[in-house]
């Protein structure tokens, strides 16, 4: 968990409306700080990512989300290298927060098909849904 307030971060973050590179830099050293990525942290960069969708954002920003939301949900204690289906509803919940299905999202999605061992029935058939 990050020592940094979040929200007070967030608001620095997304002052000039867009994230740059040495942004990416900042938001990578605080969410990687202790070395792992908790549901607060996630949460944050997702709140960032639908500030900031379909802006023009540097492409450092889409790899950060994803390498964090990917680390989040498959390197976790409970079910490592796999999606459970509380992470699947989770992750449903945030990628429709704010009713659209951007790029970044996108390929959050196409890493986790591609790297998890395995991911819920019910939670596939809704990602291969929201990809389409």
């Amino acid at each position: 968990m990050s020592k940094v307030d979040l929200k007070a971060f967030a608001d620095e973050i997304l002052a000039d409306g867009v994230i740059d590179e040495q942004e990416v830099a900042r938001i990578k050293e605080v969410i990687f700080e202790d070395g792992v990525i908790d549901k607060e942290e996630a949460e944050f960069l997702f709140s960032l990512n639908d500030a900031v969708s379909g802006k023009a954002n540097c492409p450092q920003w889409k790899d950060l989300m994803v390498e964090a939301i990917v680390s989040y949900l498959l390197d976790d204690e409970k079910s490592p290298g796999s999606v459970d289906d509380d992470e699947g509803k989770w992750l449903v919940a945030m990628i429709e927060g704010d009713g659209k299905l951007d790029d970044v999202e996108k390929a959050v999605l196409l890493a986790l098909s591609e790297k998890a061992s395995s991911i819920s029935p019910e939670l596939k058939s809704k990602l291969d849904s929201l990809v389409q």
